[in-house]
């Protein structure tokens, strides 16, 4: 359980509050998404550091905002072959100290795929997802991660950063669960299924 010794600080009150907020509005997938939402949310309410100040693990639990590219025409999504990490992962990065998480959003899509980021009408500028995550490797650590959804065509993504990808690759959702779970991010097929639900939920709508 997250540390209750950090009293908030005045300055982060603010972030801190939409941080809450956002993690709030979130409805749980299954009873791993609700002990994933409940830690998140006692964690950011007792006053610890979110944000990481230091790579790779200060402090040892931090912020990441992820966001997996969907082509809604073509029912794919984008994964990206990430170096450090050896996975199949969705594009995303760390959410700066005070940094709204869509903004990071916004920055990191144009960092690594280079094109501008367009919230998904299925979620709007809202996370759909959030998992808590111990990472693999040199300086584990653990990841509180809000997984947003984009929209974008496949054709206009021409290029990524190669510095930290080996590759990029579409998949559909029937792809991406084929795949086994150790080639992925531990709860990607947890998320494909989410976003199924919520596909077709909007359709039928």
């Amino acid at each position: 359980m997250p540390s209750t010794d950090h009293p908030p600080n005045n300055h982060d009150d603010q972030p801190r509050a939409r941080l809450l907020e956002l993690v709030g509005a979130i409805e749980p997938w299954d009873n791993l998404e609700r002990t994933h939402l409940k830690t998140a949310t006692q964690w950011i309410a007792s006053g610890a550091p979110v944000y990481r100040r230091r790579k790779p693990d200060v402090p040892a639990m931090h912020l990441v905002s992820y966001f997996v590219v969907l082509d809604d025409t073509r029912g794919q999504l984008l994964l990206v072959a990430h170096r450090k990490a050896g996975l199949w992962l969705p594009t995303g990065g760390h959410v700066e100290p005070g940094e709204d998480p869509w903004t990071a959003v916004v920055r990191e899509c144009r960092e690594e795929l280079g094109i501008q980021a367009t919230a998904s009408p299925i979620t709007g500028a809202l996370p759909l997802v959030l998992t808590v995550t111990e990472t693999r490797g040199q300086g584990a650590h653990t990841d509180v991660s809000l997984w947003y959804l984009l929209n974008a065509d496949a054709d206009t993504i021409t290029s990524y950063d190669q510095g930290e990808f080996d590759a990029i690759r579409w998949m559909t959702h029937g792809q991406v669960l084929a795949e086994p779970d150790e080639l992925l991010d531990p709860h990607m097929h947890r998320f494909t299924h989410k976003l199924q639900h919520a596909r077709a939920s909007r359709h039928c709508g």
